[in-house]
């Protein structure tokens, strides 16, 4: 009776040992022919059985099945990447097991192609605005190529274009750990009958250079993007209204780089989004000393503090930093702008008079104030004129505050010089 049962067991793990070689065998076949979806259907049938088969069949099992989602992702099924690559690297783990190594060259050359078609794919969602997809594809072409760590730093760039803060996040967070700076060398040497700068790896260059045609040879390091990286945790922390971590981020940040103005700026705003207003002056002061030369940066202090409604402190940054640079239009319009959103904080106040002519006589009052206001922030303006006087942008502006004042004729002489 024992014997019977072996007999049977053995004809059983034959049957389904032939069943395997043709399902393979279809799938070999169907993917010959480019049907890549019959292909992974014949094995996808075979699935229950083939741990129990040998460890060559195995191999080859794992190997179709890889170029089967590969086929398929290079025809638009992104998450078939991900397939190929778990069936590439089983062909990988079966043969290390075994000692031999029949088809792990051709899932590794699969896998570096994959890598190349991800990162191109990538640049293709790039340029078409698809930023999630490029970060998905970019993130595994990474986990491929874990050498590569610049695509796991282009992950994260499309992630935040993408307005997906989370996985930026896990991108830079990760790219913290690894310690990752983006530094590189490029070697660089003028042609000498062209006379155009070519950059090339090291040893052509020196080689180039040696033989005569070519000269000046350079080196040129890329700067760190690890305060970049930091900067922009600190950023998404605040982004994703998590203040405890945006704290801890902008102070990892800063230690990185502590001569980074923006990033003074950006912690200010955030201790002003906290309602701590005291730690926000401090940092815009601290801001203010460490570059109150740079136009840039006073123009970029006077629209922090528009933007939290402290319209004296901007218009004195706005001054300051036309008193470096005249000619900066947005300093210019912001000037301009502080004074007529001072005489629009006056309208709700007339608004809510009643008629009693006390009311009445401080109605007149705030409106001789808004007016005094509107046509201060004109003045700026026509001012700028002299010097601008086809700006499109100071023109728009400057008919807008005569229309509020009701100021006509002011108001149809900008016209005119709109061609309106």
């Amino acid at each position: 009776m024992r014997t019977k049962i072996i007999v049977l067991l053995a004809m059983g793990i034959s049957t389904m040992g032939f069943a395997q070689k043709d399902e393979m065998k279809a799938a070999e076949k169907a993917l010959k022919n480019g049907d890549a979806a019959a292909a992974k259907a014949a094995l996808t049938s075979a699935a229950s059985t083939i741990d129990s088969a040998k460890e060559r069949e195995q191999a080859e099992y794992y190997a179709l099945l890889g170029n089967a989602n590969y086929d398929l992702a290079k025809k638009g099924d992104v998450s078939a990447f991900q397939s190929a690559v778990d069936a590439y690297n089983k062909v990988i783990a079966v043969e290390e097991a075994s000692g031999k190594a029949k088809f792990t060259a051709v899932a590794q050359e699969k896998m570096s192609q994959m890598t190349a078609d991800l990162v191109n794919s990538a640049v293709e969602d790039n340029n078409n605005k698809k930023f999630g997809e490029a970060a998905e594809k970019l993130y595994m072409g990474y986990k491929l190529s874990p050498k590569d760590t610049v695509y796991l730093y282009y992950a994260a760039s499309s992630a935040v274009n993408g307005q997906n803060y989370e996985e930026a996040l896990k991108y830079y967070n990760e790219l913290k750990e690894l310690g990752y700076n983006g530094e590189s060398v490029s070697y660089t040497a003028v042609n000498v009958e062209s006379g155009e700068t070519e950059t090339m790896d090291k040893a052509t260059r020196d080689l180039y250079v040696k033989a005569g045609t070519h000269k000046d040879p350079k080196e040129e390091v890329s700067p760190s993007k690890k305060p970049e990286i930091v900067k922009n945790i600190a950023l998404i922390y605040q982004q994703m209204g998590n203040n405890e971590k945006a704290v801890e981020a902008y102070a990892d940040a800063r230690a990185e780089n502590p001569d980074d103005v923006n990033l003074v700026l950006g912690e200010a705003n955030l201790y002003y989004a906290m309602g701590q207003k005291d730690k926000f002056k401090e940092l815009m002061g601290q801001a203010s000393a460490m570059a109150p030369d740079n136009p840039d940066l006073l123009y970029n202090i006077g629209v922090i503090n528009m933007e939290q409604g402290n319209l004296e402190d901007a218009r004195d940054a706005y001054k300051k930093t036309l008193a470096i640079d005249p000619g900066y239009i947005n300093a210019l319009l912001n000037l301009s702008t502080t004074y007529v959103n001072e005489g629009n904080g006056l309208i709700d106040e007339m608004n809510a008079l009643g008629t009693s002519k006390a009311d009445i006589a401080k109605y007149d009052e705030l409106k001789d104030e808004k007016d005094r206001l509107f046509r201060e922030g004109a003045k700026v303006l026509e001012d700028a004129l002299q010097s601008n006087p086809d700006n499109e942008s100071i023109l728009t502006q400057l008919k807008n505050i005569y229309g509020a004042l009701g100021d006509n004729d002011n108001y149809m002489r900008i016209k005119k010089l709109l061609g309106e």
